[in-house]
């Protein structure tokens, strides 16, 4: 497709070589899928969003960046992305929405309803990688709705579009991790240092 090529020049600008470095901070007070999910969604991300239909769009690609870019491709195949006075004000309508009780992301049944249809362009914002880290401050009134969880994989253009970004998240998150376990408290024992080194001969106690 046409925007994959554009998809490499916008993904080069903004480091995807370093995207697997990205990592996540750890969240409690959640069940094994949610917590999964969440840390999944607590990385930066770059994403795709695709006009489908006229006003309704869908997530067409996703993965780990070292920050927040989304590319908007509209039907007359144009690309661009999108500013962040943009993001804000979407999100802003969304989230009155949600308030109200009338975001397709909150309703129980909506899934089934948008998964061929798609999603207002904030709605679809909201259900990509990028929500989390754009929408943060709607805090328990989205990210802790039992039902936000199902009803974003209506977001994606497909089930396997869904699954490469929840792979390519997860990855990730494994590499943090697996970098944190060899940092400031994990890597291997030094000799020499206050603590860790061999007792010196003489000195203050030593003599």
């Amino acid at each position: 497709m046409k925007y994959i090529k554009s998809l490499s020049t916008w993904g080069s600008s903004i480091g995807i070589g370093a995207a697997l470095a990205v990592g996540i901070t750890g969240c409690g007070g959640q069940s094994g899928q949610q917590k999964e999910a969440t840390q999944q969604q607590k990385q930066p991300a770059f994403v795709v969003i695709e006009e489908i239909s006229k006003g309704k769009y869908k997530i067409a690609e996703e993965f780990p960046a070292k920050e927040t870019r989304i590319v908007l491709k509209k039907l007359d195949g144009t690309e661009r992305v999108m500013t962040q006075e943009e993001l804000d004000y979407l999100i802003k309508q969304e989230a009155a929405k949600i308030e109200k009780g009338t975001s397709n992301l909150t309703h129980p049944q909506e899934a089934q309803v948008t998964q061929h249809g798609g999603m207002g362009l904030g709605e679809t914002i909201l259900a990509s990688a990028a929500g989390y880290m754009l929408g943060a401050w709607i805090g328990s009134k989205l990210f802790g709705n039992p039902a936000y969880q199902n009803n974003r994989k209506a977001g994606y253009k497909s089930p396997s579009t869904y699954s490469r970004s929840k792979n390519s998240f997860k990855k990730s998150a494994a590499k943090r991790t697996a970098a944190k376990k060899g940092g400031f408290f994990g890597g291997k024992k030094k000799s020499g240092g206050f603590f860790g080194g061999k007792r010196r001969s003489g000195g203050f106690f030593g003599g």
